[in-house]
């Protein structure tokens, strides 16, 4: 079992592997601004979601957006890819994409109750270290 402890079956060799969710996130910088998004457990996080079982992470990173934001964007890359062990009960793997506007109409959604554009040297406290990472690498570009 690769050298870890893991939940089998001892009559069938059944291994059960837990494994992390993948998550997406899409940074959209506009003015020297970063679009964040405030949670309803009051912490501040760049605007990101889960990746569904029948969809793609660029899928995912676009509906995410949309629903978190009101904004259609394009991905023009991916900026960082990191694993979140700040919940340890949930491991997760992150993908922070760039993102450009296209269309739409900037409001709260899904799991956030306030957006807001903020210059990286007047930011709120972020409540992810992941993001707090990500927007250390966006300060030294």
């Amino acid at each position: 079992m690769g050298g870890r402890l893991r939940l089998h079956c001892p009559s069938c060799g059944w291994i059960h592997y837990r494994n992390p969710t993948v998550g997406v996130a899409v940074v959209l910088l506009e003015a020297g601004k970063l679009l964040l998004g405030k949670r309803q457990d009051g912490g501040w996080c760049i605007p990101c979601g889960h990746v569904e079982w029948d969809e793609t992470i660029e899928q995912a990173a676009l509906r995410e957006y949309l629903e978190e934001t009101g904004l259609q964007v394009d991905l023009t890359g991916i900026l960082a890819v990191k694993s979140n062990f700040h919940d340890p009960e949930h491991h997760t793997v992150g993908v922070w994409y760039w993102g450009r506007r296209r269309t739409g109409n900037l409001r709260p959604g899904g799991d956030l109750v306030q957006v807001d554009f903020f210059l990286l040297d007047e930011l709120p406290d972020l409540k992810f270290p992941t993001d707090r990472e990500v927007v250390a690498s966006l300060r030294q570009l």
